[in-house]
C-alpha cells in the first residue's frame, strides 16, 4: 500500500545505481567513482551542485553498497554533540562488529569550523567515512581541512531527456509512484515540465504530484496538460517551442554583440512575455559583458551583475527596468573580445604545455641565483613595476592579452609592454 503522505519525490528516490539517473561524468562506465564502488574502496566524499540532481540519493546508494552502517545528519539542525555521538557509535561498531560507518551530512557547508574539526580525527583514522552534500562550492564554503580529506565531485543539472525518463517512471510505478492512478499526460506536457524544472528532478516530481492531486478525474482518468504543469510551478505556459526559444535567445545574444539596443530590448521582452525566467537573460548578459565588451568598458560587467541582483532581490515587474537599463548599456558600450581571446590562448597552452616549471625566483622557497634567474624583485621597491620573467622558460615570450583599439583599452600601457616584449 502506497503511503501518499510521503512526497512522490521521496518515494521515487533511486535505491540502486541502475535506477540512478544522470551524472554520467561521475558514475558512468569506467568513471573513477564507479570503479571505486565496484572495488569497495570508496572513501570520504563531497558532492556539490544544483538542488534536485541526486547528491543525497547517490550518497545513500553508495553507503548501502558498501554494506556499512548509515548515520544521517543535517548541518542546519545538528551540532558538535550529535557528531560526537555518531563517532562514538561508529567506533563501537567497528570494534565489536568490524563494520564501517558512513556519515551522510546534508547541507554540509552550513557546519561551523568547530563542528567540522570534531570529525577530522575520525575521518583520518577511519572511524567514519564522510559523505557531504551541498549546493555551495565546498572550496569556498567549507573548511579546507575537511575538503582536503575528501574526494570532491560536482553534480550537473539533469538533462530534459533524463527528467522525462523520471516522469515516465513515476507515472508507471505502481509500488512507489502514480501507477495505480489513471493519469493521462501527453509528451508535450512532459517535455514542458522537464523544461520548466530546469534540471531539478525534485521540483519536477513535486509539480507532477501537485498536478495529479489538484486535478479532478474526468471520464475515468486525470488529464495533466501543459497549462496545468505551468500552474503547478507558478509559471505561465511558454508560448514558444524549444526550437523557437533557443532562436530568440540566440537573437538576443547576437543583438547585444551587435550593439543593437532596440533589437536586444525586443528579444528580451519577447522571451519574458513568453514565460522565460528573466534570470536566464541576466546570466547571458553577465557572460557577454566579459566576452564581447571586456576591458573596453569594464563597467558593463558591473551593470550586468547589478541587473541579475535586481532580478533576484526585487523581482518582476520592477526588475525589468533594471534589466532594460543594463541591456541598453551593454549594447551602447564599446566592444572588445580581447578577454575571451586572452583566456582561449592561455587555456590552450595550459592544456598542451607540460614543460612549464615555475621560474626559480617565483617559487615559494627559491634558492638564490639558481638557474641564472636571480632573486625575486619586489615591484613596489621599484615604484610599482619592474622588468622580470614571470612565465615559465618555454612560454616566456607568450602574449595572451592583447588590448584592442576600442574604448578604454586603446590607452592601456600594456600596448607599450607588448611592443617592447616582442623586440
Amino acid at each position: 500500500m502506497i503511503n501518499f503522505n510521503i512526497p512522490l519525490a521521496e518515494r521515487m528516490r533511486a535505491k540502486t545505481l541502475e535506477d540512478f539517473v544522470g551524472q554520467e561524468h561521475i558514475v558512468g562506465k569506467n568513471k573513477l567513482l564507479t570503479r571505486a564502488i565496484a572495488t569497495g574502496n570508496v572513501g570520504s566524499l563531497i558532492f556539490y551542485g544544483p538542488p534536485g540532481t541526486g547528491k543525497t540519493t547517490l550518497a545513500n546508494i553508495i553507503a548501502k553498497l558498501m554494506n556499512a552502517n548509515i548515520e544521517k545528519l543535517n548541518a542546519v539542525s545538528s551540532g558538535v554533540a550529535d557528531a560526537k555521538a555518531v563517532i562514538e557509535r561508529a567506533r563501537s561498531n567497528k570494534q565489536m562488529f568490524n563494520k564501517d560507518t558512513y556519515l551522510l551530512l546534508d547541507e554540509c557547508h552550513r557546519w561551523s569550523k568547530s563542528q567540522s574539526d570534531c570529525v577530522l580525527q575520525a575521518i583520518e583514522d577511519g572511524s567514519i567515512f564522510f559523505i557531504g552534500s551541498t549546493t555551495e562550492n565546498p572550496y569556498t564554503s567549507m573548511t579546507r581541512a575537511i575538503v582536503s580529506r575528501c574526494s570532491v565531485f560536482e553534480f550537473k543539472k539533469i538533462s530534459e531527456k533524463d527528467v522525462v525518463k523520471v516522469i515516465n517512471r513515476a507515472l508507471s510505478d505502481k509500488e512507489n509512484g502514480l501507477g495505480e492512478i489513471k493519469v493521462k499526460m501527453d509528451e508535450e506536457a512532459k517535455r514542458h515540465l522537464a523544461f520548466l524544472c530546469n534540471g531539478d528532478i525534485r521540483t519536477a516530481l513535486n509539480a507532477l504530484e501537485l498536478a495529479v492531486k489538484s486535478t479532478k478525474m474526468v471520464k475515468g482518468y486525470i488529464e495533466i496538460t501543459k497549462d496545468v504543469v505551468a500552474e503547478c510551478l507558478n509559471r505561465r505556459p511558454l508560448s514558444l517551442d524549444e526550437s523557437s526559444y533557443y532562436d530568440y535567445l540566440s537573437a538576443f545574444c547576437k543583438s547585444l554583440r551587435g550593439s543593437d539596443a532596440d533589437a536586444a530590448l525586443y528579444y528580451s521582452q519577447r522571451l519574458i512575455k513568453a514565460g522565460i525566467d528573466p534570470l536566464i537573460i541576466a546570466r547571458r548578459m553577465i557572460a557577454h559583458a566579459s566576452e564581447d565588451i571586456g576591458m573596453a568598458d569594464s563597467n558593463a560587467l558591473l551593470m550586468a551583475c547589478c541587473a541579475m541582483y535586481a532580478v533576484e532581490k526585487i523581482g518582476p515587474p520592477e526588475c525589468y527596468l533594471n534589466l532594460s537599463h543594463a541591456i541598453i548599456y551593454l549594447c551602447e558600450a564599446e566592444k572588445s573580445n580581447s578577454v575571451y581571446m586572452a583566456m582561449s590562448r592561455a587555456q590552450k597552452d595550459a592544456e598542451n604545455e607540460r614543460e612549464d616549471n615555475v621560474p626559480n625566483h617565483l617559487k615559494n622557497h627559491p634558492s638564490t641565483n639558481k638557474d641564472g634567474h636571480g632573486a625575486y624583485k619586489y615591484p613596489h621597491d621599484f615604484g610599482g613595476y619592474v622588468e622580470q620573467q614571470y612565465l615559465p622558460d618555454k612560454l616566456k615570450d607568450r602574449v595572451y592579452y592583447i588590448p584592442s583599439q576600442n574604448g578604454k583599452e586603446k590607452n592601456m600601457a600594456r600596448k607599450k609592454f607588448i611592443k617592447n616584449h616582442r623586440k
